[in-house]
């Protein structure tokens, strides 16, 4: 059976192109980068290249990106790195979890958090960010798109209130990093994730710009600017330097072809009965959709989905065997048995107008067939 992925908010294939360039790596320029002899130099050059690409996507100076492994870690990297006992940071109620469990910990050793709600349609109000700042604000965070509902944040206008506050501002770019343009102006630290743009898993990169500083959270060695110590991760660092190469050249192509399967989804799917759109319509991911469907539970729909080779989610990978309701859905204002029949399915590059309408011709059935023994629907007869 052909599959048909819809999960590329979760990963990511590998790209042929990815693979061939880290490929050397592993075998051939194996150096640790920071020896001085031929195959040392050798890595630590590649480094270098990736760095510099990585730092073109977003318009950065090469010195401002640190890799990492990953989104988790370059949150983790700003919010442990600042505040101190008695600070204050602001967040959003539906950041990602590497964001929220961070700052629920945080609580716990005396920073004080401010969780801002968000609106119906999932987004966070500058009003709530500047009214939020008091003089103990050190810290704003909050993500440049959800990674489940799509949604993109007024980022630009936050870091303006940020900058004019003398507060720092960090964002959670791990959606957004290589699919849509990003203006730095006004952000001081910016999350990335290679597996998210077609690189390998295990490798990401912090944004810091040039004049901000953060206590180290991996001390050791002085690899990365003596913010991140440890033997680079060579081979996974060439890997996301040649996705984010990829994904500069194509940002526009792909995100315009993508809308237009993300519009072709939604319009067909709201056509069920008892069905809505989670997030905008118009301001969100050109890959991410997100539908709700009512009596009727989205694990059921997933399993269903996946007998028939197509691969989707009901929020965020990293809650998947959760069975607390989406905290993002409830941030919206969705009660926690709405929440529970969310089906997010996210596009990618090589998924194809065939298997949209392959989709379309299965999903109303499953639906239709799971409110025939769903009890909510049953009750409600």
């Amino acid at each position: 059976m052909k599959r048909i992925y819809l999960d590329h908010a979760a990963t990511t294939a590998v790209a042929k192109e990815v693979f061939q360039a880290m490929q050397p790596f592993f075998s051939e320029k194996y150096g640790n980068a920071s020896s001085l002899y031929s195959l040392g130099r050798e890595a630590k050059e590649a480094i270098e290249d990736s760095r510099a690409i990585a730092a073109k996507v977003i318009g950065a100076e090469p010195r401002e990106i640190i890799f990492t492994s990953g989104g988790s870690e370059s949150d983790n990297m700003v919010l442990r790195g600042i505040p101190e006992a008695g600070d204050h940071i602001i967040t959003s109620a539906f950041e990602h979890h590497a964001v929220l469990h961070t700052c629920q910990a945080l609580e716990k050793e005396g920073v004080k958090v401010t969780y801002l709600p968000v609106t119906k349609d999932g987004f966070v109000r500058t009003e709530d960010v500047k009214k939020a700042i008091t003089k103990n604000t050190k810290l704003i965070s909050i993500m440049h798109a959800n990674n489940e509902i799509g949604t993109i944040q007024p980022i630009a206008e936050i870091g303006k209130i940020c900058r004019e506050s003398g507060v720092l501002f960090h964002t959670d770019a791990v959606q957004t990093y290589g699919k849509i343009p990003i203006d730095i102006k006004n952000i001081d630290f910016l999350s990335a994730s290679g597996h998210k743009l077609y690189g390998p898993k295990g490798i990401g990169c912090l944004y810091m710009k040039s004049g901000v500083s953060l206590k180290p959270l991996i001390t050791g060695g002085s690899q990365e600017h003596k913010m991140r110590a440890g033997t680079e991760n060579a081979a996974g660092i060439v890997g996301f330097g040649k996705a984010s190469e990829l994904a500069m050249k194509n940002m526009g192509k792909e995100a315009a072809y993508e809308t237009k399967l993300r519009d072709m989804l939604i319009d067909d799917v709201l056509r069920i009965e008892d069905s809505w759109l989670n997030g905008s319509r118009k301001n969100r991911l050109p890959n991410n959709t997100n539908l709700g469907f009512d009596y009727i539970e989205g694990e059921s729909i997933i399993l269903h989905l996946d007998i028939k080779g197509i691969a989707a989610s009901t929020g965020s990978a990293c809650s998947s065997e959760s069975l607390t309701p989406s905290h993002v859905l409830t941030a919206i204002g969705l009660s926690p048995v709405k929440a529970h029949g969310s089906l997010r399915m996210t596009l990618g590059k090589d998924n194809t107008k065939e298997e949209i309408n392959y989709v379309l011709g299965v999903l109303p059935g499953i639906v239709e067939n799971l409110r025939k023994i769903s009890p909510m629907k049953l009750a409600r007869r």
